[in-house]
């Protein structure tokens, strides 16, 4: 996949494209992103891309020129591809998103700055106003690097489990559980016991129940849609007095989410 990045900082995202699995994709060809330095394109001799906006207020707003400028250099000269802007006031990044994302073969994304973009570049361009959750970062590059980091899990040979995008996070329908590693115990703490038994039936569901638990007290919104598209009669690796066990225990929680 491709990743145009628009952005007035290029080298705010060479830890993102240089480091860690992120740096391996891209040297592996999984994933090319292209920084294009939106300053580069304009046409004011002091390299000036922002302006005051009409109507009064404060802060200045990204002009348009260099934006459609730098646009046309990738080659997007309408709204027929898909550019996606970082914008508090955009959808939420989610699952559904990232599904739709990942089947393109290449996207673009607008990193704001100031107090935003002119509304002729989103308008003209057909941009998706896309948010990382309800609060204000200083400008678009770190949101953006969210979306690409989150994306990238989900393109083929990123990660070397590919189990890990759907089983080990939040896109199960509930969060992590508890997890630990050697040694057995360490200042007197120790692993819950069930976790060093070998029995790998006792430990799915000892994982179930600590992750229901954990999601009831610490996103009951998951918990609740959880609940709500779940039939335990449905988890048949269960037994029926298990099942029943787990039907009492949900209760219990959904007593304490009231």
């Amino acid at each position: 996949m491709k990743i145009n990045v628009l952005t007035l900082f290029p080298e705010m995202y060479s830890p993102v494209t240089t480091d860690s699995i992120l740096g391996k994709a891209n040297e592996k060809g999984l994933i090319e992103i292209n920084l294009i330095n939106i300053r580069d394109f304009s046409e004011d001799r002091h390299r000036k891309v922002d302006d005051t906006p009409f109507g009064g207020g404060c802060g200045m707003l990204m002009a348009c020129q260099p934006i459609f400028d730098a646009m046309k250099s990738i080659g997007i000269t309408d709204g027929s591809k898909r550019v996606l802007y970082m914008s508090p006031r955009g959808e939420i990044l989610s699952k559904k998103l990232l599904d739709s994302l990942v089947k393109e073969d290449e996207i673009t994304i607008l990193a704001g700055h100031y107090e935003g973009v002119d509304q002729r570049v989103l308008d003209y361009f057909n941009m998706e106003e896309v948010s990382i959750g309800d609060y204000v970062t200083t400008g678009g590059e770190l949101p953006s690097m969210v979306l690409i980091d989150s994306l990238s899990r989900f393109l083929p040979g990123v990660l070397g489990n590919a189990e890990s995008v759907e089983d080990e996070s939040v896109y199960s329908g509930l969060l992590e559980a508890d997890q630990y590693t050697k040694p057995k115990e360490y200042m007197g703490l120790t692993v819950p016991e069930v976790l060093t038994s070998g029995n790998h039936k006792e430990i799915r569901k000892f994982e179930l129940m600590n992750s229901l638990e954990k999601t009831a007290k610490k996103r009951p919104d998951l918990f609740r849609k959880w609940v709500k598209k779940t039939k335990i009669d449905d988890l048949t690796e269960y037994t029926k007095k298990e099942r029943k066990n787990l039907s009492f225990f949900i209760e219990k929680l959904k007593e304490k989410d009231r």
